[in-house]
């Protein structure tokens, strides 16, 4: 029996919009949640929010004609119809409890967003690893082809200011999230799967949940639908073969030759940044992907978004190819902070070990190219996450040069009685050697760390989906007084 959430059924039909009323969002300022207000506040829905501090996203709201609370009141429900949360919201919250007990209907984030999609042909992103890069390339891809599609992404895409957009036309491209099984709700009419691995644990209780839960999500897409799975890794390679032989229209990316389009010849180019790869294409033909981003895994999200726009939704695969070449990232995905003395720094939002490995095995390539050296700072992502995949994460860490590995950020955990870095640490010193690897200290104190260690030609990759992100900055500020000295 695969794992279900106990709070929201995300098999049973979405409400329609025009039957939502005054929609009130609980922590309107996250990213996921805000893109679904952003989203709702175009079709005409009268949005309220709060959160808990005052940001700029709230601000950003509050412009597009959102009423934002800065903390939570029951007062705030008192006029509404209809409560957006995530699962990150306990039930104690005392504005959930004043929906429930005035009888409001109370979706989840991925239900409201779906219920904005109702009119819409779907394009849903799912898998471990390459979502978010994947989702924002299928939605510049469509651009570049014409289609003008709606998109809610879980990055903002570089160039683009924002993670989701409402524009009316037919086509809307979604990030669909697993890890709480929400991404079963959309009902896609193409849907992509990057991978399926053992993730979410503290979700799933097993990697055979996990299985079970992309099966169904395989299992929803419309009749006539798409689905486009990574042939290289064999978790979607098993899903894929098991939906064709349910009937499911199915077609395969990889560099795998069994792949129905066949990647090859794949290069970097002098700096290591960009890359071109021939692709071999179902029909027979090939065809030359170039792309701005690195790394064989970024060429793997682009064909799978390349696919999924050319036979899932009949775009002109020159467009296709040429929005793909001016594709410039999307935020906290290998995302370039700033060069100081040489010193190029760079932020990732990688926390599972998957993740963990193609960012630091990309970024140590680049900074082999430069003859350089590269340096990462890791922050761990749960206490579950941690305990469970602690050898996977210093395997991944592994070809850095040298590793600073932060406190584990807890996020939605409590935490867990001899769940820390050293778990990682260990492993990884057996690995990397006891010179490369330190573990703990403030953000002022790694940076400055960094910044003494660090040569012209090197790279800084901080990693991780907590507060991490702040690091960059630190080492930047601590580069300059470093050359000012």
């Amino acid at each position: 029996m695969q794992a279900r959430n106990p709070r929201f059924d995300f098999t049973t039909e979405v409400p329609g919009l025009d039957s939502l009323g005054r929609v009130h969002f609980i922590a309107i300022g996250g990213s996921g949640m805000s893109a679904v207000a952003r989203i709702m506040l175009a079709r005409g829905v009268i949005v309220s929010g709060s959160d808990a501090k005052d940001s700029p996203v709230l601000e950003t709201l509050r412009g597009l004609g959102a009423r934002v609370f800065v903390g939570h009141d029951a007062s705030h429900v008192a006029d509404i119809d209809t409560v957006v949360i995530s699962s990150a919201i306990p039930e104690t919250n005392v504005e959930l409890a004043a929906a429930r007990e005035a009888g409001c209907v109370v979706l989840h984030r991925s239900q409201g967003l779906a219920a904005t999609m109702h009119d819409s042909r779907p394009a849903a992103v799912a898998g471990a690893n390459g979502k978010t890069t994947t989702t924002s390339m299928l939605t510049v891809a469509l651009q570049a082809a014409g289609l003008d599609p709606s998109f809610a992404s879980g990055g903002e895409l570089t160039g683009q200011g924002t993670n989701a957009a409402w524009t009316g036309g037919d086509v809307f491209v979604v990030e669909a999230d697993e890890s709480d099984g929400s991404f079963l709700v959309y009902g896609p009419e193409v849907a992509i799967v990057t991978n399926v691995q053992p993730d979410h644990l503290d979700f799933y209780g097993t990697f055979g949940n996990v299985q079970r839960a992309y099966a169904t999500f395989a299992d929803s897409i419309r009749a006539d639908g798409l689905l486009v799975a990574c042939a290289d890794d064999a978790g979607s390679a098993f899903l894929a073969s098991n939906a064709a032989i349910g009937g499911t229209r199915v077609l395969t990316y990889g560099f795998d030759g069994t792949a129905d389009l066949t990647l090859a010849d794949h290069r970097a180019d002098d700096e290591g940044i960009g890359t071109t790869t021939t692709l071999h294409l179902p029909e027979g033909s090939t065809a030359t992907m170039r792309l701005a981003t690195p790394g064989a895994h970024n060429a793997l999200n682009a064909a799978a978004a390349y696919v999924a726009a050319t036979e899932g939704f009949g775009a002109d695969s020159a467009l296709v190819l040429e929005g793909l070449a001016g594709f410039d990232g999307a935020r906290r995905r290998f995302e370039v902070c700033g060069d100081v003395g040489g010193v190029t720094v760079v932020d990732d939002y990688a926390h599972n070990a998957g993740k963990v490995a193609a960012v630091v095995r990309t970024a140590a390539e680049i900074a082999a190219r430069r003859g350089g050296r590269l340096h990462v700072a890791f922050q761990p992502h749960l206490y579950s996450r941690t305990r469970d995949f602690a050898q996977g994460f210093a395997a991944g860490l592994a070809p850095a040069d040298t590793v600073v590995l932060l406190d584990v950020y807890g996020a939605r955990e409590q935490p867990m009685e001899g769940i820390t870095s050293e778990l990682i640490a260990a492993p990884l010193r057996a690995l990397a050697g006891e010179r490369a690897v330190s573990v703990g200290g403030a953000f002022d104190a790694v940076a400055a760390h960094l910044a003494e260690i660090a040569s012209d030609g090197d790279l800084v990759l901080t990693v991780g989906a907590g507060d991490v992100t702040e690091l960059a900055g630190h080492v930047l500020r601590a580069l300059r007084e470093r050359d000012q000295r």
